[in-house]
Formats: C-alpha cells, structure tokens, sequence
C-alpha cells in the first residue's frame, strides 16, 4: 500500500511539472535572452530583439534589427524577418528579411527580401527579390527580382527580372527579363527580354528581343528580335528581325535583314541583305528582296533584285543592276539574247 501511495504521488509531481512547463511555455515570450549590453551595444546570447555588437542564438525568430555580428546554429524560423547589417554567419543557414554586409553559412545564405554585399555558401544564395554585391554558391545564385554585380553559381544562376555585371554560371544563366554585362554559361545563356555585353556558352546564347554586343555560341546565338554587334554559332547566327554587324556561323547566318559581314562555311541568304556575304556553299535572296553589295557563293539565288557584285559557280539574279562574274550568270530583266551568259554577265539602270 505505501509503495502504491507513493508511485502515485510521483505520477502526481509529473503531471504537475508537465502541466507547469506548458504553462510556461505559452506565457513566456520569444525573445528569450541573455543581454551583456549598455544602451543596446555589447552582447546578446539567445533569440533577442536585436543588437548593436555581436547577437549569438540558435534559431532567430521575429528578428528585429542586429547591427555588428549575428552567429545562428539553425535556418532562421518563417516568416524570415529583421536587418542584420554587418556580418551574418550560420552553421547551416544564415539570413534575414535583409542582409546588408557580409553572409558567409555552408549550406546557404538568404536575404528574404535583399541581400546585399558579400555572399558566400556551399550550396546556395539568394533572396525572394533582390541580390546585388558578390554572390558565390556551389550549386547556384537566384533571385526573384534583379541581380546585380558579380554573381557564380556552380550550376546556375537566375533571377525574375535583370541580371546585371559579371555573372557566370557553371551549367546555365537566365533571367526573365534583360541580361547585361560580361556573362558565361557552361551550357547556355539566355533572356526573355534584352541580352547586351559580352558572352559565351558552349551550346547558345540567345534572347525573346534584342541581342548587342559580343556573343560566342557552341551552336548558336539568335534573336526574336534584332542581333548588334559580333556574333559566332558554331552551327548559326539568326534573329527574327535585323542582323547588323559581323556573324560568323559553322552552317549559316541569316535573318530577315541582314547589315554588315555574313560569313558562313556552308549557307547564308536573307530577304534584304546589305553588306558582305561569304558562304562556299549557297546564298539566297527571297523573293521581293534586295541585295546590296558583294556575295560570294558556288550558287548566289537572287530571287529579287541585286545591286551590286555576285561571284560564284552559278549567279541568278531576277532583276540585276551590278555585276556577275561565274561560269554562268543569268539576268532575267536582260534582253533573252543576254539573259544566260557565261563569265561575265551585267546589267546598270
């Protein structure tokens, strides 16, 4: 009988004790805190509001502001909040709404809503809107509104709207709207709105709008729209508008338009063209369209107007007011005695 009193009294302090540390436990505030400071600078060990020197927790939750050093074992609690402007250092993941300074953590870094400065992770970094300074992570950099500065990501690099500086991404880069700077794309690079600077990737590069610049693709760099500059596809060079510049492609180079220097190991034509074209192979003219300057190809197909030089095997040219110098040459708006002639044939308006 007394040992059954007694286990029965115990059972009793347990229940008690439970009871008392969930009574604590909901009336015993978040930011729970050992706080060495004067004024708000010094010391602050455990999940405190926020301090003005150097903040050390495991877990931050409802952070507020830490101006100095904030050092956390565990991945902030969601929703992130709070400013760390200074130094943010994580076992595993550091972060706050804001980061302003240096974010170092080996599995990740974030600034909810900005981060700013310097970022470092093995894995990991990037923020729900914008990241701007020095980004480096194993695996990739992101952000779901502009990137800014010098990014690398292992894998990849993305952001929702602009990517903006030195950007390099070991798989692929990309973003949603324009792309600017010196970029490099272990596989490929590439924008739905405007690409200008210099880059590279070793299968493509290309953009919904405007290309500008300097561009080197594996296969190739195109354009929705226009394509400015010096372009190099290893199979082609190709945009939906107005190809202005120097294109160098391994297959072909075309557009609607094309201004500049058309240099290809097999193809090149266009609707209109104006400049200087070279492919060994083949180059066309639709039809309706113009051609003014210098083409050289076995078969030069005009099947519009030519103003200007075509010199190859076999030169064709609806209306022609230039030179063609081949084997044979055809003008149709010659007379029909003058229309096919070889080596030279001519025709001025």
């Amino acid at each position: 009988m007394e040992w059954q009193r007694q286990n029965g009294m115990s059972k009793l302090k347990l229940m008690c004790l439970c009871l008392l540390a969930l009574t604590l436990e909901q009336a015993w505030p978040q930011h729970r805190s050992l706080n060495l400071t004067i004024n708000g600078y010094g010391l602050s060990i455990g999940n405190s509001r926020g301090v003005n020197g150097v903040r050390l927790n495991f877990r931050d939750a409802d952070l507020d502001r830490v101006n100095g050093l904030n050092f956390t074992i565990w991945k902030p609690k969601e929703p992130v909040e709070g400013t760390i402007n200074g130094l943010a250092l994580g076992v595993t993941i550091s972060g706050a709404r804001e980061v302003n300074g240096v974010a170092l953590a080996p599995v990740g870094v974030m600034g909810e809503r900005s981060l700013k400065g310097l970022a470092i992770a093995l894995v990991g970094a990037g923020s729900g809107r914008d990241v701007s300074g020095i980004a480096i992570a194993g695996i990739g950099v992101g952000g779901g509104g502009d990137v800014s500065g010098i990014a690398i990501g292992g894998i990849g690099l993305g952001s929702g709207n602009d990517l903006k500086g030195i950007m390099i991404g070991g798989l692929g880069l990309g973003c949603g709207k324009d792309m600017s700077g010196l970029m490099v794309g272990g596989l490929g690079l590439g924008c739905g709105g405007n690409l200008i600077g210099i880059g590279a990737a070793l299968i493509g590069a290309g953009a919904g709008q405007n290309v500008k610049g300097i561009f080197i693709g594996g296969i190739g760099v195109g354009a929705g729209k226009s394509v400015t500059g010096i372009m190099v596809g290893g199979i082609g060079v190709g945009c939906g508008g107005v190809l202005r510049g120097l294109a160098i492609g391994g297959f072909g180079v075309g557009a609607p338009t094309v201004e500049g220097v058309a240099i290809s190991a097999i193809a090149a034509g266009a609707k209109d063209f104006t400049g200087l074209a070279i492919a060994p192979v083949y180059f066309r003219i639709e039809k309706g369209g113009l051609m003014r300057g210098v083409s050289l190809s076995a078969v030069n197909l005009n099947k519009g107007e030519q103003q200007g030089l075509s010199i190859g095997l076999f030169n064709f040219a609806k209306f022609l007011n230039g030179i063609q110098l081949g084997v044979l040459n055809y003008a149709k708006n010659n007379p029909k005695w003058l229309r096919l002639l070889p080596v030279l044939n001519l025709h001025f308006d």
